[in-house]
């Protein structure tokens, strides 16, 4: 488990965290940051796709505005910074990195060449571009935010998605899950699960919201989705 260096399309670089199978060879998973950059809870998910078969690599998306970024969800304060992020994020060059990033994951030696990606909140809504803007294999967005003002894009989906929405989220009210239910629901390569009851961020682990049950269904499926379309 390391850090790796990514060169971006635009120039300069950046780096991004990557665990690696015990075998040394599998397939990969591009694992995208929540508002927290790549902190605990994103290497920690990293560690446990590597310890499943995959080579899984969790770039620094915020590395324009200030590389390095790795907080918690644990003090206002940190709240606080991770909205300036945020609100600070480029989206269309946040997806350009991630693309560079995913082509450096295919090159990995040991890497079989079929690379998708898995992303949370912030990294959720760039799942569902990578599916409309990328060649990644499958993609998978937990609770992504702000899905339904790119909707437009959906048409371009031609490999598998999954879309893992929570119910009660606050980030993303009903109007808007209604948005991309009527959006998406039709598309032959897109699956979407929603979560009764479950509020933003039911996955993540020592949260606030975390459900363990949710969070271990979502995980399987996940999982299952993953060894199909990658495998």
């Amino acid at each position: 488990m390391s850090d790796i260096t990514i060169k971006a399309a635009d120039g300069g670089s950046f780096t991004g965290y990557l665990a690696s199978p015990k075998g040394g060879k599998g397939p990969g998973i591009l694992v995208i940051q929540e508002i927290f950059g790549v902190n605990k809870v994103m290497r920690d998910l990293c560690d446990g796709f590597a310890a499943a078969g995959y080579f899984a690599l969790c770039p620094d998306l915020f590395w324009r505005q200030q590389p390095g970024i790795q907080i918690t969800d644990k003090t206002q304060a940190e709240w606080n910074r991770a909205f300036e992020l945020y609100k600070g994020f480029d989206v269309a060059k946040g997806v350009d990195d991630l693309k560079a990033a995913l082509a450096r994951l295919r090159g990995i030696e040991g890497c079989t060449g079929k690379v998708g990606s898995v992303g949370y909140c912030l990294g959720g809504k760039l799942a569902y571009l990578m599916a409309t803007r990328s060649d990644a294999d499958c993609n998978v967005g937990y609770y992504g935010v702000a899905i339904e003002a790119d909707l437009g894009e959906a048409p371009r989906i031609a490999r598998p998605l999954m879309l893992h929405i929570a119910e009660k989220d606050s980030f993303v009210p009903p109007a808007a899950q209604a948005q991309i239910s009527s959006a998406l629901g039709a598309n032959r390569h897109v699956t979407i699960h929603v979560y009764p009851g479950m509020e933003h961020a039911f996955s993540r682990v020592g949260g606030q919201h975390y459900d363990k049950a949710s969070a271990d269904q979502a995980n399987a499926r996940t999982a299952a989705f993953f060894k199909q379309h990658l495998g």
